[in-house]
């Protein structure tokens, strides 16, 4: 069998209402690319149908596989999805798709030259938000400045759920994450960072979506613990090593 070109990754945790439309939309995207491509749904710890539906979605659809976890946690879900994943290319996307799937393209060769890792940014010149609330929009610009200021300096977005590693960079950093819970995009790109790995922001067009299972007071004051671990275990040496 040969390598896909591109793997999808995409976190379900109690997904039946948003994960049928998602899986169709994707489907219609991958039969329509020059390559190969997986889709790896990675369901953990659901107490809904969200495994059924992808069994249902598997008929007719042979690039979609579904991997089922008892421990919750999407940084847990992410890191094997990644890790089992087997594409030149590995992106991982949020099941709502706020980002259209269309632009998955805008992160791979050719229209990004031999990315390592490229992340989906709502701040970089020629993005767009649309429907945000105002303060889901402040609560992302005041942690985003904490992140910049304790762990990854220059970048605008790290918090989006649409990013794309090359299968190099993720034999590298995902088996060094640790975090499971929000704070992992920020802990595996300090990984990257530390490892040498050149980070690229990609600008999109995002569309809020309701329904995201953040507590704004419980998980922000937890995602503010966890950079200062990272920040913490950065200058410990514990995320370093070296590229081949």
């Amino acid at each position: 069998m040969s390598t896909p070109f591109l793997s999808l990754i995409i976190p379900a945790h109690n997904e039946a209402e948003r994960l049928p439309q998602s899986l169709n939309q994707i489907q219609q995207f991958v039969v329509q690319q020059p390559f190969e491509s997986e889709v790896l749904v990675i369901e953990n710890a659901s107490t809904d149908d969200t495994a059924k539906i992808v069994e249902e979605h598997q008929t007719g659809f042979p690039q979609l596989k579904l991997i089922r976890l008892e421990q919750g946690g999407k940084g847990n879900a992410i890191r094997t999805g990644m890790l089992a994943a087997s594409g030149e290319y590995r992106f991982m996307a949020d099941v709502d798709f706020s980002m259209p799937v269309e632009e998955i393209s805008r992160f791979l060769p050719p229209m990004l030259i031999q990315p390592q890792i490229a992340i989906a940014s709502r701040e970089q010149q020629g993005s767009k938000r649309i429907g945000e609330p105002f303060y889901r929009h402040l609560i992302g610009r005041v942690f985003n400045y904490l992140v910049r200021l304790l762990v990854l300096p220059g970048l605008q977005d790290t918090q989006c759920g649409f990013k794309c590693f090359s299968a190099e960079a993720v034999e590298k950093i995902f088996p060094k994450q640790t975090l499971e819970g929000w704070s992992f995009d920020v802990e595996v790109l300090a990984i990257a960072r530390e490892l040498g790995f050149e980070v690229v922001e990609v600008p999109i067009t995002w569309t809020f979506q309701a329904g995201s299972r953040m507590s704004i007071l419980s998980d922000s004051w937890r995602m503010f613990k966890d950079l200062l671990l990272i920040r913490s275990n950065k200058r410990k040496g514990l995320y370093r090593g070296k590229t081949l």
